[in-house]
Parts: structure tokens; sequence; C-alpha cells
């Protein structure tokens, strides 16, 4: 194990077992050092690491603090890895999002607001207005964020924008067969707000699913063999 890593493990040995808790400042360098048995450089790069993490805050001035570890905060994390992966990685991912917008959606149609119900159907007005797939992509995870919003689980809701995010690297509606694609995607949209507004968590369910299915289908028959940026998968 090298000594980055020993800094890493024993930092976050320290958190996982609470004797560092949310919103504490961690101790100072010469402390930990010794404790830990590593340098100032190993030491300041795990620290780094578990800032990247959203583990610690680093404050100008004051010191680095445990933070508050809210469990959406650190799966938001989850980005840095997630964005790495290619193509048939992120297919698999679909298989857990599917089941997770499914359970995101039928929540939704039980606890969402009228004000909810309203502004699904203004942005799905706003998304059939739209040509520009930018755009279009933009209306698309604001529509599903607020699906998973009013689902009531702000974690379950990090989780799936990170994997939207993700899915958002593939412009499926810019290939040819795309204007049709947006017209299914669009009755998709209406399907499950359809659902929800009718209070209908069943129903909501299977919308919810049937436009991930429907998402994931259109990845593997039409997406390139390379990322939008030309890279290989």
């Amino acid at each position: 194990m090298s000594a980055v890593d020993k800094a890493f493990h024993g930092l976050r040995h320290m958190i996982a077992t609470g004797r560092l808790g949310a919103g504490e400042r961690i101790p100072a360098e010469a402390e930990l050092c010794e404790e830990l048995g590593v340098s100032r450089g190993p030491l300041r790069e795990a620290v780094r690491m578990l800032a990247a993490l959203g583990v610690v805050e680093p404050r100008h001035g004051s010191g680095t603090y445990v933070s508050q570890l809210r469990p959406e905060d650190v799966i938001g994390s989850l980005s840095l890895t997630l964005e790495l992966l290619p193509l048939p990685g992120l297919l698999e991912v679909y298989e857990i999002r599917r089941v997770l917008e499914s359970h995101a959606a039928a929540k939704a149609a039980a606890r969402a607001t009228p004000e909810t119900i309203r502004t699904l159907f203004s942005l799905i007005e706003a998304i059939d207005a739209t040509d520009d797939p930018a755009k279009f992509s933009e209306l698309d995870h604001i529509f599903h964020a607020e699906i998973t919003r009013a689902g009531g689980n702000p974690t379950l809701a990090s989780l799936l924008s990170v994997f939207r995010a993700r899915s958002r690297k593939y412009q499926v509606f810019t290939v040819p067969e795309g204007p049709e694609l947006r017209r299914m995607s669009n009755e998709g949209h209406r399907a499950l707000a359809t659902a929800i507004a009718d209070r209908d968590p069943g129903a909501a369910s299977t919308a919810a699913e049937a436009h991930i299915t429907q998402s994931e289908q259109w990845l593997r028959a039409f997406m390139p063999a390379v990322e939008d940026d030309g890279a290989p998968n």
C-alpha cells in the first residue's frame, strides 16, 4: 500500500467510525502524520482526494472539515467515475436506472403537488416546441429531475441525476431517425406525466419503465462506436 493510500484509508476510517463526525475540523497535519505514519505530501494528496469526493471541505484560513456527509452529496461524486463509462457500461447502468426511475415515478404519483403536475406538462410543451437537440436534452433532464424531486428522496434524485448526466453525452436525436425518436419520446413523457396527474403509481411505474427501456433500445441500435468527442469506446 502506498503512503497516499495509507493516508486516504486512515482518514476514511476515522470518518466511517465516527471519530471524525460531520462538520468537524480534521486534526492538524503534524498530528495526523504521526498517527497515520505518513509524511505531509501523501497526507495532503489524500485530503485532496477526499475533497474531490465531497467527503471533506477545505476552508481557506480555517482548516479542513468533514462535510455534512449528506447521502445525496456523496452520491453526486459518482459522476467523477461514471462519466468515464463507455457505452457497454452505460447500458448496464440502464438496467439499474430503469428500476429506480420506475420507483421514483410511482412515488411521484402518490406525492406530486398540483404545481409539480403543471410543471411537468409545461416542460412537455417546451420539449415539443424546440428543435435544438441540446435544449431538448436539457429539458428532458429537467423533466425527469422534477419527477424524482417530487418522489421525496434526495438521495435517489442525486443518483438518477448522475445516471442521466452520462446518458446525455449520447445525442440519439441527431441521427436520421431522430424526428421519429423524438415523437416517441414525447409520447412517453406524456404517458408518464398523465399517470402522475391521475395519481396512479402503478401506471406511472409502468410508463417510466417503458420510457427508459425505449431509450436503452435506441442506444443499442443507433449509437455509433465512438464517443461524441471522437474517442473510441
